[in-house]
Formats: structure tokens, C-alpha cells, sequence
């Protein structure tokens, strides 16, 4: 009866072991893949991939880019934990959102919302709170910086370049592209 119980007991720790391996093989596959879970609000939640980008990119497209781990805009949003951890520099996960406007570009704040070039940007509002009642600080606006991008999510609540202004265009991973989706 022990020896059955041993070997019923290495079945199972046997079982479990390939189940990690399983688990880890295709955890691995994704991210070296370029595979990414998104669990935020700003686009579809699920599963998307990071496709090169070969070309400077472009008005409207949809990227995933790593924000600058120094600016106190960032630094703020790490801290309230708007954005979710992961291996972009200062541990955070690359943020999916689209390219509203390039370098040269102007950038104002039109009442509560944002302009580019003079022209409102749709569903850009700022908000003076987060959910939580905190203040937040809108980009005060002006011309976008040669090598930056000013991005853009039409989610109300996205923590974008509204708040945290221009970013180097160098963080770019590639274009975000829908895998599997759905909205909440």
C-alpha cells in the first residue's frame, strides 16, 4: 500500500511538473513571439501582438511603445499604478496607444480638450481627477519635439500623452495589432 501511495504521489508530482513546463513553454513562445496580454481599458482587452515597424511612424497608427522611465508625469502614473508592470525600462509594461501627432506638430489644450495643428482631437478630453479624486495635471501643449510622438487613447480615463505630453519616439516596439479580443 506505501509503495502504491509513492508511486501515486510521483504520478501527480510528474503530471504537475509537465503542466509548468507547458505553461512556461507557451508563456515564453508568447512574449519571444511578441505576444502581449492587455488587461487596461484604453483598447480591446486580450491577446495582441507587437509587429515590426520598418517605417517612421505614422498619424493613426496604433503602437506599442515603452513611456521614458525619468519623467515625473511617468514616475506620478508608476506611482498610482495607472500603468501595469512589465519589462519596459523603470518596470512597466509598453503602453498600446496611437500616434495623433509627429514632431513639428502643434499640440493645445482648447478648453478641456486636446488640438492638433488647431484641429480637435476626438474623445480628448482631460480630466481634472482620477477615478480615485486625485488631481491630475494636463500637458500645458506646444510643438512636438523632432524624435517624439504624441499619443493617444479614446478611452476617457487613459493615461496618455494628455497627461504625460510627447514621448521619444525610440520606445516604439511596433505596431499593435489585435490577436484576440473583446470589449469589456
Amino acid at each position: 500500500m506505501e509503495k502504491a501511495r509513492r508511486w501515486g504521489k510521483r504520478k501527480a508530482l510528474a503530471i504537475l511538473s509537465l503542466a509548468g513546463l507547458a505553461i512556461g513553454g507557451i508563456a515564453a513562445a508568447g512574449f519571444l513571439g511578441g505576444y502581449r496580454i492587455n488587461t487596461t481599458p484604453s483598447f480591446p482587452l486580450g491577446l495582441w501582438r507587437i509587429e515590426e515597424l520598418s517605417r517612421e511612424a505614422r498619424r493613426g497608427d496604433t503602437l506599442f511603445i515603452c513611456p521614458p522611465a525619468n519623467s515625473p508625469a511617468i514616475e506620478l502614473a508608476r506611482d498610482r499604478l495607472y500603468l501595469p508592470a512589465g519589462l519596459c525600462n523603470g518596470g512597466m509594461a509598453p503602453l498600446i496607444k496611437t500616434v495623433v501627432a509627429l514632431p513639428g506638430q502643434t499640440v493645445t489644450i482648447e478648453g478641456n480638450q486636446v488640438a492638433v495643428d488647431g484641429e480637435l482631437l476626438a474623445h480628448s478630453s482631460i480630466q481634472a481627477k482620477d477615478e480615485q479624486g486625485r488631481p491630475l495635471t494636463a500637458y500645458a501643449g506646444g510643438i512636438v519635439p523632432a524624435g517624439d510622438i504624441f499619443v493617444h487613447s479614446d478611452y476617457v480615463a487613459s493615461y496618455d500623452s494628455r497627461y504625460f505630453g510627447p514621448i521619444p519616439a525610440s520606445g516604439i516596439l511596433g505596431l499593435a495589432r489585435e490577436v484576440l479580443t473583446f470589449q469589456p
